[in-house]
């Protein structure tokens, strides 16, 4: 009896052309790149001219397309992971859809889940693909976070930047064992007592603006390698893998000190952790999808390699997933 799998078969990403590197920032606000660089290992970050989410998530889809040697109109859903969209309704997936030229019909959603969004978008398309729903899903990962960082907090604006990244799965007979390809696991969290740790100052139904991010850093920092390390061995545990016996972590690129703790953590290698925080900053639901897609585009990431992903964010969500490319 086959296995239905999710294969990644296509890959994209996608940043804005401004690029604030840490001495622009220092004309911003008080801070230099010494102090930067040392905390959280961004040395720029891409932000946003006149191009909004869908702009960025359309250019990442495309390449996604481009890679999976698709047409637009083989697309059976598209899942958008953002908590930056271009209108608060409708979702930024169907202006997306519409831009690629996807079929009529075709269903297209948005997903908040912050940092974590991306694991938890490819969760929902995994699971309609294993169900027999559809045949093909694109995942995106976009966010404009410039637009909701204040520019004058020094402790967060350093941070953020503008991006997206996506990937195109595709369902595929296997064997159901973990020496399959595609997605082999994904667990996804929530833990609402975190709600006020990492959130925007803002809302719909509170205040009629989408406010700032705000961070209590020292939280978010305490909770993160716990989360980040829990959901990568809960993922391949489920997956049927050791931890130590795959060829890439990616974690969410939050902070420099995170990533290297998470690995510390999961004792793995610093040279088995994909680490692309330097140029990009923080790019929440966009930062794992952008990191994948960069580092098979460079070649870094090969076809048959096992791949842990794991993300938390606002709230706090989190999440992991195994994946062999």
């Amino acid at each position: 009896m086959k296995f239905i799998r999710s294969k990644i078969i296509g890959h994209g990403h996608y940043t804005p052309k401004k690029v604030l590197t840490n001495d622009d920032m220092a004309k911003i606000v008080d801070t230099n790149d010494e102090w930067i660089t040392t905390r959280t290992g961004i040395k720029s970050r891409c932000v946003v001219e006149e191009e909004v989410n869908s702009d960025l998530s359309f250019h990442a889809a495309e390449m996604a397309l481009k890679t999976a040697k698709i047409s637009a109109q083989d697309i059976n859903l598209i899942v958008l992971a953002t908590i930056t969209p271009d209108n608060t309704t409708p979702a930024t997936a169907i202006r997306v859809g519409q831009k690629l030229g996807v079929k009529s019909g075709t269903p297209a959603f948005d997903l908040s889940a912050a940092c974590s969004g991306f694991v938890y978008a490819l969760t929902m398309a995994d699971n309609m693909i294993r169900l027999g729903q559809v045949k093909t899903a694109l995942v995106i990962g976009a966010e404009t976070l410039s637009k909701v960082t204040d520019w004058t907090d020094r402790n967060t604006c350093v941070l953020f930047g503008d991006g997206a990244g996506a990937v195109v799965l595709q369902a595929v007979e296997e064997n159901g064992t973990n020496q399959d390809i595609g997605i082999l696991s994904t667990k996804i969290f929530a833990d609402g007592n975190n709600y006020d740790h990492l959130k925007t100052t803002g809302g719909v139904s509170t205040t009629q603006t989408t406010g700032f991010i705000t961070m209590d850093g020292k939280e978010v920092f305490k909770a993160a390698i716990g989360c980040l390390a829990q959901a990568a061995e809960e993922a391949a545990q489920i997956a049927g893998i050791n931890v130590k016996d795959i060829d890439w972590l990616l974690p969410h690129q939050a902070n420099i000190r995170i990533i290297d703790g998470v690995g510390k953590k999961l004792e793995l290698p610093e040279e088995k952790v994909i680490v692309n925080i330097a140029p990009h900053g923080n790019t929440s639901a966009a930062s794992i999808p952008l990191a994948l897609s960069e580092k098979i585009t460079d070649g870094t990431i090969k076809k048959g390699d096992l791949i842990i992903l794991t993300a938390m964010g606002a709230g706090f969500t989190w999440g992991g997933a195994v994946i062999r490319l």
